[in-house]
């Protein structure tokens, strides 16, 4: 039974999330010298600039790995320094450096954003051909490392850098301020908050200590960013400011939707479009590849449901030439919905290639380590990961994985349930908004509040959204009438009902009138 709450225990239990933060200002965040091998690569880097090397940048195709393309890549613009870059395609290049972009490449040293640590035959083709390679990245740490000139990876055992639960984005502006350092240049490192917090947010950091003081910071650079590609969204979509919300739900899914969909180097030209108009156009194109990507997303979660089954505690799904780009968003969308680890594969030529997403305390990384001998090759960390698998071995990974996850508890499946308690429709005001927002950016580590309301009124119904998928709800207590809504409904509730629902509160801004909105995330019960 859920406890019901006051306003101020909700407030005491979210401010006790960060109680044992050590990093609460960006003043005392980690200095980029306690990353193992960035002196070093700074240094490598800072030659190559000075000695006219040619140097490449390669990165990876979803938000974390764009951003941090266009943070190394516009340092080096305002430096002057030419470069080439190479960001792969999904479809055509695979993940992560390459034997293959390595041999399109005619440089002296390379460097890898979000990427590389897995890139042993790719370091070795480096090694012999006399390229310096560099590796910058955040993924967990392979049993055999690449033999690169340096790696600079907060995950390696003998990093002294004190958080290791830190984005590609991030490793990328360390190296940044290290080559600050090291070329004694003026440079203002902040002006890369508003792209950071967008990556922290996009590959579901831990929001606490330094990546939460760095989102806070960020979300508030974004609101003044000079970038043409911010105002371009603010114009297309109608906003007057940038929150959270939107970094998680409008703007990392269109920045994903070009390397989901075709190529990301369509969001990295957008990112560093150098003024309104042009954004607008490049916006226009990504937005169109976002509302294919939701149709195909929409299809391939239906193929999927097939594969739930309410006794196991894992699913794993495939099928022949399901979308590559998609596989990882319906992963996340069955892991949210059944409260189970997913791993969804795309067949093709005898081979699978999948994408894995945990949920609570599991670590989809280690479970999918320990099939190791019977997989072609796997990565990642312990929220999200890749894997791919001859088709001839997926019914025994699905066996082993089926039960390997018999031990999960309720509680390990549901670690970060974010359910906080019951509060009654008349606490449901401005103040109670506030608390919440106070407490914001909300995601991993810091989910956002879910509260159970129990037995109210449905006083209106309306289905809405293009194929009336959504639910609209007018709910009343007394003189307490509430607004709601129900994306994507699994269950429909009617006039006249009384049901139970566990939801979030969000900001309803209509035409300048602030009022609290619920977000249901499930009809619990109807009367």
């Amino acid at each position: 039974m859920a406890k019901l709450l006051t306003k101020e225990e909700i407030k005491r239990i979210l401010q006790s999330r960060f109680e044992n933060d050590e990093c609460t200002r960006l003043n005392e965040i980690p200095k980029p010298s306690s990353l193992k091998d960035i002196a070093r690569a700074s240094k490598r880097i800072a030659d190559a600039m000075r000695n006219g090397e040619r140097i490449a940048i390669v990165g990876d195709y979803d938000v974390d790995g764009v951003i941090s393309s266009v943070i190394l890549s516009q340092f080096f613009d305002d430096l002057g320094v030419d470069y080439s870059l190479i960001i792969p395609n999904r479809f055509t290049d695979g993940y992560g450096l390459n034997p293959d972009i390595v041999a399109k490449l005619d440089v002296h040293v390379i460097i890898t954003v979000d990427n590389g640590i897995s890139a042993i035959e790719a370091a070795q083709i480096c090694k012999e051909q006399g390229i310096d390679l560099i590796i910058t990245d955040h993924h967990s740490i392979p049993s055999v490392l690449p033999e690169a000139y340096a790696i600079v990876n907060p995950k390696q055992e003998d990093c002294a850098f004190p958080h290791c639960e830190i984005c590609g984005a991030q490793v990328a502006w360390y190296l940044v301020a290290a080559l600050k350092e090291e070329l004694g240049v003026e440079y203002d490192l902040s002006s890369f908050l508003d792209l950071l917090c967008i990556a922290i947010m996009a590959d579901m950091m831990e929001l606490v200590g330094m990546n939460r003081v760095m989102v806070k910071k960020g979300i508030v650079e974004l609101n003044h960013s000079k970038r043409a590609a911010f105002e371009a969204i603010k114009q297309y979509f109608g906003k007057a400011t940038l929150e959270g919300d939107d970094i998680s739900f409008l703007i990392a899914p269109l920045i994903n939707s070009s390397g989901r969909m075709e190529d990301a180097i369509f969001s990295y030209e957008f990112l560093k479009s150098k003024n309104v108009d042009d954004a607008l156009k490049k916006l226009d194109y990504i937005v169109s590849l976002n509302e294919a990507r939701k149709e195909e997303e929409r299809l391939l979660f239906e193929a999927t449901l097939p594969y739930v089954k309410e006794a196991e505690n894992i699913i794993v799904a495939w099928g022949e030439e399901w979308h590559e780009g998609i596989v990882g968003i319906v992963a996340s969308r069955l892991s949210k919905r059944f409260k189970k680890p997913a791993i969804v594969f795309s067949i093709r030529d005898e081979r699978a290639k999948g994408s894995a997403r945990g949920i609570g305390d599991v670590d989809i990384l280690e479970l999918i380590r320990s099939q190791e001998a019977i997989l072609l090759g796997f990565g990642g960390h312990k929220g999200a990961a890749g894997v791919s698998i001859e088709i001839k071995h997926l019914e025994q990974f699905r066996t082993n994985l089926e039960k390997a996850s018999i031990q999960f508890t309720q509680e390990v499946l549901e670690a970060d349930n974010d359910l906080l308690g019951e509060i009654t429709a008349d606490q449901i005001d401005f103040e109670l908004l506030e608390i919440l927002e106070n407490q914001e950016p909300y995601g991993q580590k810091n989910p956002k509040p879910s509260f159970l309301l129990q037995n109210i009124l449905v006083k209106v119904d309306r289905l809405i959204g293009k194929d009336g998928q959504h639910l609209k709800l007018i709910l009343q207590e007394g003189s307490n009438a509430l607004e709601a809504l129900f994306f994507n409904y699994d269950m429909k509730a009617k006039q006249g009902d009384r049901i139970d629902i566990l939801f979030t509160v969000s900001r309803n801004d209509y035409r300048g009138l602030v009022t609290p909105q619920l977000l249901i995330k499930q009809i619990v019960k109807k009367y």
